[in-house]
């Protein structure tokens, strides 16, 4: 398994951890070609890469890795979401395409133009989204080989207050939003969840977001694949939109480590 690739990294933790932390959108780089299909001035492009991205992430992701007991494996999006969006559906299935925000984006966080309304996605989900896609499978796969199942925390933030894009923006907006799925997460990952983030000013399940990222391959099919999407809302951690990290980045690392030593 190749341990990284043009637009993401696998990062190794202990052989014997099954859990692979997804960081997904931290990310804010969009490579020379593809800015040029994007019709947004230098200007408007910071400003929509500050509303979209979940601003360190990663760094949370790495710090937690390094306070777990036993540290977790993680894989990385070096690239912008604005590229492609590695955990939207590629086809009808997806519902934020209602909003020009499918697996590659047409529209802003603020309902404005990204790019034009017919962009063919196709270069862009064959040089990007698959190879992720695949990666991502591969990933997990060789968890469960190694351990006998396999983990996905998904890693993520979202706006204090709701973006237009939001399709179910009008709910609870907990400091932390835990997002589930029916088949891949089990009662006790969400109650390790729960014990993690209780110090952080409490939990949500399934508002403002909802749902898991699990690979295709697996999805529906493989028990022994379980997800929890972590939420963390950015009041609690960092100055919004798109500023400094402050010192609530510490604390909800070391839950985020808590979750992973008891998943």
């Amino acid at each position: 398994m190749s341990p990284s690739g043009p637009s993401y990294e696998l990062l190794p933790g202990a052989p014997e951890s099954p859990v692979l932390l997804h960081v997904p959108h931290a990310a804010r780089a969009v490579p020379a070609d593809v800015r040029r299909g994007i019709v947004l001035d230098d200007l408007a492009l910071e400003r929509e890469l500050d509303h979209i991205t979940d601003a360190h992430t990663a760094e949370l992701a790495a710090l937690a890795a390094s306070l777990a007991a036993v540290p977790p494996w993680r894989f990385v999006n070096r690239l912008s979401r604005l590229v492609v969006d590695p955990e939207r559906f590629p086809d009808e299935r997806e519902e934020m395409t209602a909003v020009g925000m499918g697996a590659v984006y047409t529209s802003t966080t603020h309902r404005g133009e990204l790019r034009p309304a017919d962009t063919d996605p196709e270069p862009l989900l064959a040089r990007y989204f698959r190879p992720y896609a695949r990666a991502v499978t591969e990933a997990v796969a060789d968890r469960l080989a190694a351990t006998g199942r396999a983990v996905v925390i998904d890693v993520h933030s979202y706006p204090t207050e709701p973006l237009p894009y939001e399709l179910h923006g009008g709910g609870p907006r907990p400091p932390v939003c835990l997002g589930t799925d029916a088949f891949h997460t089990p009662p006790g990952l969400t109650r390790a969840a729960r014990k993690a983030f209780a110090v952080c000013g409490g939990t949500g399940l399934d508002s403002p977001f909802a749902g898991t990222y699990v690979p295709l391959e697996f999805y529906g099919r493989e028990a022994r694949v379980s997800a929890l999407m972590v939420e963390i809302r950015r009041d609690t951690y960092m100055t919004e939109p798109g500023g400094p990290a402050g010192l609530g980045l510490g604390r909800l690392a070391a839950s985020l480590a808590d979750l992973v030593d008891g998943a």
